[in-house]
């Protein structure tokens, strides 16, 4: 069955899942941004199918999220690198992050901390607003249509 697509929907969220919606591809720029940068690492660290991570990491190849580097010649092997576009996405990995943490942790815990390099405390991710710098949640907004909105 085709996956719909909702990347001509005129919606920065349906965008954007057109691209990071299917369920691995979180987890898979999860470990990339970590550090689990090959192939093999990122299947044992997942548990995922060869065949799914291919061509997981096929599309965010082309979606020009990941790009693959080679980092040997005998035998020919490659790892996987975040662009701007993949680093972009993390900063929702880590509002997925805070939810989680607020919402699912359980008496544990958090199972990482995440340490501010700019500080060096630890913290988790808060939207803030870009022109006056306070915090920003959806209740302190208002949605308006904007250039890109569809013509009705």
């Amino acid at each position: 069955m085709q996956r719909t697509q909702f990347g001509e929907m005129a919606c920065s969220i349906a965008r954007t899942l057109d691209v990071f919606g299917e369920p691995w591809t979180p987890l898979i720029l999860r470990d990339v941004w970590v550090g689990i940068s090959r192939f093999e690492q990122i299947r044992a660290d997942l548990g995922i199918s060869t065949k799914v991570l291919t061509q997981r990491l096929a599309f965010l190849v082309e979606a020009g999220v990941l790009e693959r580097r080679q980092y040997s010649d005998r035998p020919p092997r490659h790892e996987y690198a975040l662009t701007e576009k993949g680093v972009g996405l993390c900063d929702v990995l880590m509002a997925m992050t805070a939810w989680g943490d607020r919402w699912l942790a359980g008496a544990a815990g958090p199972p990482v901390l995440h340490r501010h390099k700019a500080c060096g405390r630890i913290a988790h991710a808060e939207p803030v607003c870009s022109e006056c710098g306070r915090p920003m949640h959806a209740g302190d907004i208002e949605v308006l249509p904007g250039p890109g909105a569809a013509v009705a």
